[in-house]
């Protein structure tokens, strides 16, 4: 056997024996990750330590909170201050200097790939771009500027290049996986038959194909991408409890040990939506739920160098948090 075969059977044998890699679909070889591995160099051992860390935080803890940071050095500061894990989205979340805040012990950043990052070459590229920046993890979205969806098989070909790239990388990155279709109502392309059942027949001066939004096409096409990334992460505009069981019973119907993530966002109205009680309980019913990553995004806080602690998106839960952390109510 040569050389290339014997490193990809070993490689085969990781994929296939390793817990990390239960359920997770690669539509590729071990031997094509070998030979591409071939014109990459270079060690990634801060990403590699930082997504071994978050993927054994989402097993040993009933929940991972993690903050979300506007730039760099505000994720700094946040890791200074005790967050378990960091959230960079959108352009904080583009690869380059200080994406990755020092400090021990690590603090697993999670980075935005944003929309719109074009074909599976691209996400290759871009993966690849985030490893070497020192990310543990990259959620990647279905659509475009949050109202065109693209086909289902487009955004499995984008889960599967980011993967390809962290194989080939040698780094065990988590694939995070957001889809829009809840109240995205248009489609690039019909092209997929996946999405052939959400189609209304009608298209937009544009050439968009129009299609029914909801809960029930948000959680069709999780399942599909289910079995290429490592999370799936729900959205919701508002803090939706029952929303977020129903695409739980969903997704874990077919793949009952796949985690979920889910968005606290500090614009949440969520004196309107929740009483006190409701509100303290929220993230834990969450987490009962599989929801095992939440999210708190920047918007509404206030951090500087010298916050010892971080908080939660509703001011009733303060007093669950070391004290020193100032915020303001969503």
């Amino acid at each position: 056997m040569s050389a290339i075969g014997e490193q990809a059977a070993l490689l085969q044998h990781e994929w296939q024996t390793d817990p990390r890699w239960a359920g997770i679909t690669r539509d590729y070889s071990a031997q094509d990750v070998i030979r591409l591995r071939g014109c990459v160099a270079g060690e990634h051992s801060v990403a590699r330590r930082a997504a071994s860390r978050l993927w054994g935080l989402l097993h040993t803890q009933d929940t991972v909170r993690a903050l979300g940071a506007a730039t760099g050095s505000h994720a700094v500061q946040l890791a200074r201050a005790g967050s378990q894990a960091i959230y960079l989205p959108g352009q904080a979340g583009r690869p380059g200097d200080g994406i990755v805040p020092a400090g021990r012990p690590m603090v697993p950043v999670v980075a935005d790939a944003e929309t719109g990052i074009g074909g599976a070459p691209d996400a290759f590229e871009l993966m690849k771009a985030m490893i070497e920046a020192g990310v543990a993890g990259v959620r990647f979205e279905d659509h475009l500027g949050g109202t065109v969806l693209v086909p289902t098989g487009q955004h499995i070909d984008t889960l599967t290049a980011a993967r390809l790239a962290a194989d080939v990388l040698g780094v065990p990155s988590l694939v995070i996986a957001r889809t829009g279709a809840r109240t995205a109502s248009l489609l690039t392309s019909d092209i997929d038959e996946r999405d052939h059942e959400f189609l209304t027949g009608e298209r937009t001066a544009e050439g968009f194909y129009r299609v029914e939004p909801g809960l029930y096409a948000c959680g069709t096409r999780a399942l599909a991408f289910a079995p290429y990334a490592d999370v799936l992460w729900l959205e919701t505009p508002e803090p939706d409890l029952a929303a977020a069981r129903a695409f739980a019973c969903v997704i874990h119907s077919q793949y009952p040990d796949k985690l979920l993530a889910y968005s606290c966002s500090p614009s949440f109205n969520w004196r309107a939506q929740l009483d006190d009680a409701s509100a303290v309980s929220f993230r834990k019913e969450l987490a009962a739920l599989g929801y095992r990553f939440q999210v708190t995004t920047p918007a509404g806080f206030r951090a500087s160098d010298d916050v010892r602690a971080y908080g939660q998106p509703y001011e009733a839960e303060l007093a669950l948090e070391p004290s020193g952390f100032t915020a303001t109510r969503p």
